[in-house]
């Protein structure tokens, strides 16, 4: 018997041919390679799958062709891709000696690196600069992106080039920080946008620097594909920890169909993990596809080959977190007993039910419940499912102790003199909020806000400005997924008030790093204040937060990395969905069926 293994450009997939489709053997690899690879299409006398899972069981089918005498022709093109595998491989990565922190400093001098790198820095370069595939998890403000144009430069030939995917947000810290690295640099970074046309066309002239967001690169999956099979691209991902499940499962399956073509590859996060470790487990495959991986490993294996710089290390002053807990009206209180009670009767099905439809259902339920607890006028129009709709109209008129504390607090805030940046997750009170407080200069930020130029004031980075520069505009409104990235306010605001939180942790993170990240001095002291109704919902966020913020610190060895709120004063969307995770469930379910936060 023989086989043959042959790369396909065109669906960047591998065919495994052989010349006795009736043998035993064959109808064994076959089983073989079916149980370890999903999506595999099985043909009489072939087998076609993705190459980056190939990389996966090539050992098992060269094993079992030495096992039973078979033998294997490769063709070409798939022995190219083998062997640059093998380079590239974890195992290679562990065997390589890095550069001294003097040769690297003294190699990036020659290049006319001309941005003095810190000591964190120059450490984490030691570390992964001579790796195929490394990961930066250090803090906003560390210098991640100037760490890896670093890498870039100390690895590049004069030929080769960078694509880097990351959020659209962050487009403009690639470009200031290309300048202020290489000033003497001809090129400046392309942005892959547009038609797929257009695109091509922009790819025709070989760019040395890329630019392509998460949202874009799916739909030019193959153009990119080509581009990075020439051979001569780094690739970096800036805030990897996008690639996961959920509605980001289809750019992750994107990325790890790409990820066997680039030479050089980073990730970068400041929250790899926001759910779990098993966040980390595609972050990982992207660097080595060929490593399996799984939830019991991915850390151990992680350890050699990341980086991080923390805010200890950054000499930034802790933040003060401030629990503040609000009680509901009576009619809010009542209200609510009633809304979890139709919550249990929903829910109750789902309590044996592992599918995605009843986890769907336990989000969607949770979020009605989140939504009620911050603002009960959120679910004004939404009520027919659990009260008779005149309770709607009640609804309309009252208010939310949350949204009542928060305004009072801004003002007296503003009063002193000080600015501050108030948070929920839901656009409505987002928009209510800044209505409220427009007095004194409120402006809001959320999904619907276009990015564009700072002298726009109606663009995201013209109402940054504004809240910047202008003294009147003493509160910014935000929701965290949409302005949890690439805003710096710490130089104008240390103060941030939570209205509501959901249960992704990088969402909140991030968020409060807008006003805790390098640059503060030991007198200017963040504060954050996180508003909760008493024996509600918002107690199971607050735990599950916690937790996994603390296997975060545990898994990245940075036990500054807490948020654990302590109590302070005591005061008489569908992306929530796909971010809650399993452990989250369970939180969920107790709450609602034992009565338990914890």
């Amino acid at each position: 018997m023989e086989i043959k293994i042959d790369y396909l450009k065109n669906s960047s997939c591998v065919v495994i041919h052989t010349n006795s489709p009736e043998s035993p053997e064959w109808g064994l690899l076959k089983r073989i390679i079916n149980d370890s690879i999903e999506d595999v299409r099985v043909k009489y006398d072939a087998i076609k799958f993705a190459w980056r899972h190939f990389l996966t069981v090539k050992k098992e089918v060269a094993s079992f062709a030495n096992t039973h005498s078979i033998k294997i022709y490769i063709t070409n093109e798939a022995s190219v891709f083998l062997q640059t595998a093998n380079n590239s491989s974890y195992a290679a990565a562990l065997k390589i000696k890095p550069f001294s922190i003097e040769e690297t400093t003294e190699r990036l001098q020659k290049i006319g690196f001309v941005r003095q790198l810190t000591d964190n820095q120059k450490n984490n370069l030691y570390k992964i600069s001579c790796l195929p595939g490394g990961a930066m998890f250090s803090v906003p403000g560390a210098g991640k992106t100037t760490e890896a144009l670093a890498y870039f430069f100390l690895n590049a030939t004069y030929n080769d080039r960078l694509l880097v995917v990351a959020p659209k947000n962050a487009f403009s810290a690639w470009d200031e920080q290309l300048i202020a690295c290489i000033p003497t640099v001809r090129d400046s970074f392309i942005r892959l946008r547009g038609s797929e046309n257009t695109i091509r066309t922009l790819l025709s002239e070989r760019p040395k620097f890329m630019l392509i967001t998460y949202q874009k690169l799916p739909k030019v999956k193959q153009l990119i594909a080509n581009e990075l099979a020439h051979g001569d691209i780094f690739m970096f991902l800036d805030e990897s920890h996008r690639i996961k499940s959920g509605k980001q499962a289809i750019t992750a399956d994107t990325i790890l169909g790409l990820s066997y073509l680039p030479i050089r590859k980073l990730i970068m996060s400041g929250t790899p993990m926001p759910q779990n470790n098993t966040d980390l487990i595609p972050q990982f495959q992207y660097l080595y596809p060929e490593k399996n991986v799984s939830p019991d490993n991915v850390i151990e294996l992680f350890q050699p080959i990341f980086v991080r710089t923390t805010k200890k290390q950054l000499n930034i002053p802790p933040v003060e977190h401030r629990l503040i807990t609000v009680e509901m009206d009576e009619l809010q209180s009542q209200l609510y007993k009633i809304l979890k009670s139709e919550m249990r009767r929903q829910l109750n099905p789902c309590l044996s039910d592992d599918s995605k439809h009843a986890l769907r259902k336990i989000g969607n339920c949770t979020i009605k419940i989140m939504q009620f607890v911050s603002n009960p006028t959120l679910l004004a129009t939404d009520m027919s499912f659990a009260f008779d709709l005149r309770v709607g109209n009640v609804l309309l008129n009252s208010n939310s102790p949350k949204i009542e504390y928060a305004c009072k607090k801004a003002r007296a805030l503003s009063v002193e003199g000080k600015k501050v940046i108030i948070w929920s997750s839901f656009v409505k009170n987002v928009e209510l909020i800044a209505e409220r407080l427009k007095d004194i200069g409120a402006d809001y930020i959320h999904g619907g806000i276009d990015a564009g130029d700072e002298n726009d004031t109606d663009t995201r980075e013209g109402k940054i400005r504004r809240f910047h520069d202008d003294p009147a505009a003493m509160v910014l409104v935000a929701n965290p997924s949409a302005a949890s990235e690439g805003i710096s306010l710490h130089k104008v605001c240390q103060y941030a008030i939570y209205v509501d939180r959901t249960f992704n942790a990088a969402h909140y993170l991030q968020s409060e790093d807008r006003i805790h990240r390098l640059g503060l001095s030991w007198d200017q002291k963040p504060i954050v204040e996180i508003v909760e109704c008493r024996e509600t919902i918002d107690q199971v966020i607050r735990n599950r937060l916690e937790d996994k913020v603390h296997k975060m610190s545990e898994a990245l060895n940075d036990p500054s990395l807490v948020i654990e709120a302590i109590p302070y004063d005591s005061y008489e969307d569908d992306d929530i969905v796909d971010n809650i995770d399993s452990e989250d469930v369970k939180a969920i379910l107790n709450f609602f069926f034992a009565g338990n936060a914890l």
